[in-house]
């Protein structure tokens, strides 16, 4: 339950605390006193939507925090899940900056808005006075079916299937449509992957290639001038080995009685080693180079095939469309293997469908099973609120089709009179019985969730006089299990609290600010009075107040 509520430098409201209790805590106030502000303030630590428009001072942070008592209410594991740690008496907090940025925090840990908001769902429930118009929309008549029927963890498996169905479809389709298309370029892509393929491309082979090409069309002069270079190192008695060979002679004769002829003759003989040695490999390449324009031919077509595919797919080397024939060889293997994945995803998606399928039945035989009882269960809790002779019934539509909720759809069907037929409530209900009919639901819908508080913004709209003290009632009967906020307009309600707070302008400041405070035996018989009669209290309505707070008359 929430025990304390604060809320500083909100809309009109400076500082702000609150303790409620358990049971009915009743919340009045004139028309524009804040009801709604403090409200607006709640809804923060649920999850709303912060925006910066709602300080009271633009400079300061704004920050609402909530304490609730969870014991007994089994929410450990959801702590231990979101590493967030547990606490009996829990504090949810919400901070706000002047820029309009927001912070939530439980028990001190920061923590996500989608955290916030599971955790909170788990807690309280708030019945907002626009949730009337809720019970024309399909999805939240079915949610209220599904929570009377505890559907809810059929629901959760049954969701689950239904993401990986909607998964499998998408992955599906796209598979097939990339399919078609590239089919469709099977025939060119294999065509350009057998040219590739065919072509036996070599990394870095143009380079050798050309170097290949140069020679063998330069091999007449290459050979002529090998030849000239042969000739002048040994060819014949001019060379220069043989000059080289008489002048070690001559040193030799003086290198007896001349040291440095020694030395000088070594070097000689060195350098005539050394080009003897060169002579023979001259006359070596010179052997190995060949005229041979069969050969050239053959090196400049082979030069010519690989240009042309590399203008053809736009690159500049033998690399590149290496490169090039192993993606399209990836993509006509991912082409011609296409059939076998699309039928291996058919078979996934054949299997969830089954189990969608199945789960969905289950779920749509346990709410109809289930609808009956909801049925009597509101008829009865309609009679009980002054419509003896309405008639409610759920009706049942499948959809053909598996959606978020199922295959059914659910329409409630309402009467509110004798001998009236039954019709899509939304297009008869008036808004009294709107609230009748809205207030039978949440009364089911609490008890269900076993939710620990619930805060009811006015459902009392659209009733007055004994109505309303049957509304009462059921508001009474709803706060014997859990803690039940009532703001109301009406004294027959306001008397069924345990406690009752005041919300009120303070104006005896500069600037105007929204105060509540918890009243007094005193001052509640006052209260509703004046909800009776208005400012001007008369004795009878004091009587009257006190009669229906069951005081006795002094």
């Amino acid at each position: 339950m929430l025990k304390t509520l604060l809320v500083q430098n909100y809309a009109l409201i400076d500082t702000l605390e609150i303790d409620f209790h358990q049971g009915l805590n009743i919340i009045t106030g004139e028309t524009g006193a804040g009801k709604s502000i403090i409200l607006g303030a709640l809804g923060l630590i649920l999850g709303n939507r912060a925006e910066a428009t709602v300080l009271k001072e633009k400079s300061k942070p704004c920050v609402v925090e909530g304490t609730f008592n969870l014991a007994g209410y089994s929410l450990q594991d959801f702590f231990v899940d979101n590493d967030i740690e547990y606490a009996d008496l829990t504090t949810i907090r919400r901070h706000i900056n002047p820029a309009g940025k927001s912070r939530a925090f439980v028990n001190e840990l920061p923590v996500t808005l989608s955290i916030l908001k599971d955790l909170v769902s788990q807690i309280i429930d708030i019945h907002s006075q626009h949730q009337n118009l809720l019970l024309a929309d399909g999805k939240f008549q079915l949610s209220v079916l599904d929570s009377f029927t505890d559907n809810l963890q059929q629901l959760a498996s049954y969701r689950d299937s239904y993401q990986k169905y909607r998964s499998l479809t998408s992955e599906l389709e796209n598979i097939k449509e990339k399919a078609s298309q590239a089919k469709a370029d099977l025939d060119y892509l294999q065509f350009q992957l057998k040219q590739l393929n065919e072509a036996k491309l070599k990394s870095g082979e143009e380079i050798e290639l050309e170097s290949l090409q140069q020679q063998l069309s330069h091999a007449e002069e290459i050979k002529s001038n090998l030849q000239s270079a042969f000739t002048l190192l040994n060819a014949d008695e001019s060379s220069i080995l043989i000059w080289l060979k008489e002048a070690v002679s001559s040193l030799s004769k003086i290198s007896h009685f001349f040291n440095p002829a020694e030395e000088l003759q070594a070097r000689i003989e060195s350098c005539r080693v050394e080009l003897k040695d060169i002579a023979h490999e001259v006359e070596m390449q010179n052997e190995r180079v060949l005229l041979d324009p069969a050969e050239l031919e053959a090196v400049t077509q082979r030069l010519d095939m690989i240009l042309s595919l590399q203008q053809k797919h736009r690159v500049s080397s033998v690399d590149e469309l290496i490169e090039i024939r192993e993606k399209l060889d990836v993509q006509v293997n991912e082409i011609t293997n296409y059939d076998q994945v699309v039928s291996q995803k058919e078979a996934e998606l054949e299997k969830i469908t089954k189990l969608a399928l199945k789960q969905a039945q289950e779920i749509s035989d346990t709410r109809k099973a289930g609808s009956k009882k909801f049925e009597d269960s509101i008829k009865a809790l309609l009679t009980q609120l002054g419509m003896p002779y309405a008639d409610f019934k759920v009706n049942f539509e499948p959809l053909g089709e598996l959606r978020p909720q199922g295959i059914d759809r659910v329409t409630f069907l309402f009467s509110a009179n004798k001998q009236m037929p039954l019709n899509d409530l939304s297009k008869i209900a008036s808004g009294g019985e709107l609230s009748r009919l809205m207030l039978s639901l949440k009364s089911l819908m609490v008890k269900t969730k076993g939710l620990p508080t619930i805060i009811l913004d006015e459902i009392d709209t659209g009733v007055s006089g004994e109505v309303a003290d049957k509304v009462g009632n059921i508001i009474s009967s709803m706060a014997k299990s859990m803690q039940v906020i009532n703001i109301t307009h009406l004294p027959q309600i306001a008397c069924k609290g345990s406690h009752h707070f005041l919300v009120y302008k303070d104006q005896e400041k500069e600037t105007t600010e929204t105060r509540i405070r918890l009243l007094t035996s005193q001052e509640r018989i006052t209260e509703i009075a004046k909800m009776l009669s208005g400012e001007k209290i008369s004795e009878a309505a004091i009587t009257n107040a006190k009669h229906l707070l069951g005081s006795e008359l002094n």
